[in-house]
């Protein structure tokens, strides 16, 4: 039986704004698909072994867009069996403008299918027995309904009691949530459901008021916490493994096209490397090009040169 790494969350239409607003010609869009722990699965299949299956878990409506979701997973060999259909649901949407390599959004997802992921647990549960490994993310927490929350992270946690590796990325994103306290409280329970967690410095900073990546490291070990991996942008990331911590500088990047899941093609190569053997620092090495790699081109998902890895 093939080994099954899982990751939970919601993948989202996104459209990127390419407008030349030159001699009236209008506006060009491209349309794709992403959304940071569909991202994440994404470049964990690039470089993970063929023995490994990748599943994506999420809700669906039954409309065009969501079928055309579903087919781009499967062309990338991301399995969808375990995807919840909602007739009348549509798939949350992005609009992406990118000024100088940075990002802004525009988002359509208040009543995004992928809100009721967790609202069948026992397909949940289903879905999560037989994974190897679990990944999900603050996003993936915020944007349920209040009562599903806890009932999930529940589910996860059982997975890492019963000795399965779990994966978190806080991925803050303030607006989702009601206010700071409720993003405090409920991303610290969702970290205590993590067996490796791997914030970004900026969002810590923001939400829980760190002032540097030790006081982040130390937050996180308070809780139990001995794998944590710490982004910090374009200077590199603190790791943090078995008590010891080192310091990882950024892969240099020519020129910054679109820093559009940066973080997840950081996040999913470094598992994927890990679970196909190597140390963690030479797995966050071979990350770091990847993620500077994909940093040089337009949007999230990006096909890396070097695959198959």
């Amino acid at each position: 039986m093939k080994q099954r790494l899982l990751s939970i969350g919601e993948c989202m239409v996104e459209l990127t704004d390419l407008t030349l607003m030159s001699q009236n010609k209008g506006f060009s869009l491209n349309k794709g698909f992403a959304g940071d722990t569909f991202n994440m699965a994404f470049y964990a299949r690039l470089a993970l072994p063929q023995d490994w299956a990748v599943d994506y878990y999420t809700a669906l409506g039954t409309d065009a867009l969501s079928a055309e979701m579903r087919d781009f997973m499967a062309h990338h060999n991301i399995g969808t069996s375990y995807i919840l259909e909602r007739e009348g649901s549509l798939p949350g949407l992005y609009l992406v403008h990118v000024h100088e390599g940075e990002r802004s959004f525009s988002y359509w997802r208040s009543q995004s299918a992928a809100r009721q992921l967790a609202s069948e647990p026992a397909h949940l549960k289903q879905a999560l027995d037989d994974a190897s490994v679990v990944i999900f993310s603050g996003i993936t927490v915020a944007i349920l309904p209040p009562q599903d929350r806890a009932p999930f992270l529940a589910a996860v946690r059982e997975v890492k009691n019963s000795g399965r590796e779990v994966v978190f990325d806080p991925n803050i994103r303030l607006r989702l949530w009601d206010d700071l306290d409720q993003a405090r409280v409920l991303l610290t329970q969702a970290a205590q459901c993590a067996t490796l967690i791997m914030p970004s410095f900026e969002d810590e900073a923001l939400c829980f008021g760190d002032s540097n990546p030790a006081q982040t490291i130390a937050r996180y070990r308070a809780l139990g916490l001995d794998h944590i991996v710490v982004k910090q942008g374009a200077e590199g990331i603190t790791l943090l493994r078995a008590g010891e911590t080192h310091f990882l500088p950024a892969s240099p990047v020519a020129h910054v096209v679109d820093t559009t899941s940066a973080g997840d093609s950081f996040n999913g190569t470094y598992l994927a490397r890990l679970l196909a053997g190597d140390d963690p620092l030479t797995a966050a090495r071979f990350a770091a090009d990847v993620a500077s790699f994909v940093i040089g081109q337009k949007g999230a998902i990006v096909a890396h040169p070097l695959k198959p890895f």
